[in-house]
């Protein structure tokens, strides 16, 4: 019978700080980042802190009007957007960490293509390519979605 070696982690390591957003925005928990999408350790905490503040950027901006129409109506915290919810959680902050974790694991798989191959490397790099698509089309559509509008746009030439 095979011998399955089991690390625990240290207990005496702190859990990543936060990542603080602008204040309308909520915060990040790279924790949570990790466990959602299967972040592996190949990927040091500095560079999936790195790839998810690229997120927050991307994600920002596509949503930068919105915010200011909404702070400009007196509303200081996306939180405070009216919204439904799900688990005690708005959608629109539930939406907004989908949007940001997607384009984030989209940046990781990009830059640290052999973060998604299997132990034994079974997996092509060319494979991995639809997978950044995915997570970015993923990233789009919680973008969209918040601002409640379509997903596809179609123009008759």
């Amino acid at each position: 019978m095979p011998i399955i070696a089991t690390v625990l982690p240290d207990e005496d390591m702190p859990a990543p700080a936060l990542i603080t957003n602008d204040g309308f925005f909520p915060d990040i928990d790279p924790v949570m980042f990790r466990e959602q999408h299967r972040i592996r350790d190949a990927v040091t905490p500095a560079r999936a802190r790195e790839a998810l503040i690229a997120g927050i950027l991307t994600v920002g901006r596509d949503l930068a009007a919105w915010a200011a129409g909404h702070r400009a109506a007196g509303i200081l915290r996306l939180d405070s957007v009216p919204a439904a919810t799900i688990d005690g959680i708005s959608t629109l902050v539930l939406l907004y960490r989908r949007a940001v974790f997607t384009a984030a694991k989209a940046e990781v798989v990009e830059r640290y293509r052999d973060v998604d191959l299997t132990g034994a490397g079974q997996r092509k790099a060319e494979d991995l390519d639809p997978s950044v698509a995915e997570l970015r089309r993923d990233s789009l559509h919680a973008i969209r979605d918040m601002l409640a509008v379509t997903r596809t746009c179609v123009e008759l030439i």
